[in-house]
């Protein structure tokens, strides 16, 4: 699965328990009629991966959904859920660098007044 929007926050590393277990979030604001602000973590060698970016950046982040089952001490059952990304891409802004000639202003083109009304077009509407 993929998640695109812009970079709101980027944590710092955080380093767990015996092993060393790294983790690092970054939210990222998603860019539709209602934004959602989703927490991605980063985990173990994977965390490296956000060095290279910046809050206000467009990307392109690929995830897994994880879930987990968890007993608390008082016999209850909870459930957890977390996106774990594994992979991030920037996504460059359009621009007229894309291949595609810059569209010239409107103020360039001139208007047609040779237009003769008793012409007929061969559309057909």
């Amino acid at each position: 699965m993929e998640v695109q929007g812009k970079i709101k926050m980027i944590g710092e590393t955080q380093t767990f328990g015996n092993n060393g277990f790294r983790k690092r979030e970054v939210v990222v604001t998603t860019e539709e009629q209602y934004p959602q602000h989703l927490a991605i973590e980063f985990v173990q060698d994977k965390t490296d991966l956000l060095n290279n970016y910046q809050v206000g950046q467009n990307v392109k982040i690929s995830i897994n959904l994880r879930g987990r089952e968890w007993t608390n001490p008082q016999g209850e059952v909870k459930y957890f859920n977390s996106i774990q990304g594994w992979r991030i891409e920037d996504l460059q802004p359009e621009s007229s660098t894309d291949g595609m000639p810059p569209v010239p202003p409107v103020e360039a083109f001139e208007p047609a007044d040779n237009l003769n009304e008793e012409d007929h077009d061969d559309l057909p509407f």
